[in-house]
């Protein structure tokens, strides 16, 4: 295709012509292809570059190509600079089966978890509605979350998917759940919002279920539950909990072991933990997403000294408090896993102004939350 005849429904070539020297445009499929180089410098290019073409419906992206042989097909030695556009796509087109089919079976995954919270014996499929208020609970707490994610993003205009709930045969029934970003982040103030609005949003999912939890009548611990001398899991309550029970005066325990919280409470626990767990400032976590928009470029190095940081509590409670390692190997595990992310970032801002101080106290008081769902030893394994 000619120079002169750019892309349909893509910007004209002239209006690229102060940014990028267009040798060759094509069409593949529904993106749009610009093939030249850059007239200014990467940053100034990126950011009046992405602006143009969203205007158009577009997201752009420069990259590089391999020269091919017009005839042969085989790739020749050198490289071409290319823009490749693709139209942009915040709502949902058409039904999300995927995501239909993750979250039924996540349902059924948490109602099962649910049932042994409730020492509901499994005979047959209705059995596992036994487990629907603890499923409820948890579902809720991790979709409110997620939701805020995406509404925020809708608001913004940046491509996201609905949320996909992770099914998984454990005690909570799944992994969580996540939204997965494509669009990219106009500027610091959007980067923020859609950071802060998950873990606002799924921690007052949190109270609220925790508040209903702790109002709920305790459960009867069947007598083979107290006579089992099968491994058990014993969780720690964070500040957070505490806090909302003093403050509805229902008690976190029971002198007679023959009564338990309800497992609705269990669930504000869950949520708690996510939310401290996503809080962590690193990489693609929502509290890196935080520091990032926060602090700018200087965010590297705190998201650095993050896994340093969840080592030396690791070692503390194993060597210090002289903790059992099962109940340590999960810092271990994400130490690992924050080393990781850091390396690949948060998401980059088109536009890298400094966030106004009404943000920066917002993520402040955020992170201070996020604090209040710490406790060093979540849970451990017993016999």
């Amino acid at each position: 295709m000619d120079d002169s005849d750019p892309p349909a429904d893509g910007p004209p070539v002239e209006e690229l012509a102060p940014l990028f020297h267009v040798f060759d445009t094509e069409v593949e499929g529904d993106r749009l292809l610009y093939y030249g180089e850059p007239r200014v410098g990467r940053e100034t290019f990126e950011r009046r570059a992405w602006s143009l073409f969203r205007e158009y419906g577009f997201e752009v992206r420069l990259t590089t190509r391999s020269e091919t042989d017009p005839i042969t097909g085989v790739d020749l030695a050198g490289t071409r600079q290319v823009l490749v556009a693709k139209p942009r796509s915040v709502g949902v087109d058409g039904v999300p089966w995927t995501n239909v089919a993750f979250a039924l079976l996540t349902v059924l995954s948490t109602l099962f978890a649910g049932t042994q919270w409730y020492y509901v014996p499994i005979e047959g499929p209705l059995d596992l509605l036994a487990g629907w208020p603890f499923a409820l609970a948890v579902l809720s707490v991790l979709g409110v979350h997620e939701l805020g994610h995406y509404v925020a993003s809708r608001f913004y205009g940046v491509e996201a998917s609905l949320p996909y709930f992770i099914p998984l045969p454990n005690v909570i029934g799944t992994m969580g759940a996540v939204i997965r970003m494509r669009g990219r982040m106009p500027d610091r103030k959007a980067l923020f919002d859609i950071g802060v609005a998950g873990p606002l949003a799924g921690l007052a999912a949190t109270v609220v279920v925790t508040v209903i939890g702790l109002s709920l009548d305790p459960i009867a611990v069947p007598e083979r539950a107290l006579s089992s001398s099968a491994v058990a899991i014993e969780f720690n309550d964070p500040p957070l909990l505490q806090l909302i029970a003093e403050l509805t005066g229902q008690p976190l325990g029971y002198d007679d072991p023959t009564k338990q919280v309800n497992p609705v409470v269990f669930a504000g626990w869950v949520g708690m933990f996510v939310t401290f767990l996503n809080l962590i400032p690193a990489g693609q976590l929502d509290g890196g997403h935080l520091v990032r928009a926060m602090l700018g470029e200087r965010q590297a190095t705190l998201a650095a000294a993050v896994p340093g940081l969840l080592f030396a509590l690791a070692g503390y409670l194993y060597y210090v408090r002289e903790v059992a390692f099962n109940a340590v190997f999960l810092w271990v595990f994400w130490g690992l896993f924050t080393m990781g992310i850091a390396y690949a970032g948060p998401a980059t801002p088109v536009r890298d102004d400094a966030l106004d101080a009404k943000r920066i106290t917002v993520g402040l008081l955020t992170f201070g939350l996020g604090l209040l769902c710490f406790t060093p030893i979540p849970f451990e394994i017993v016999s």
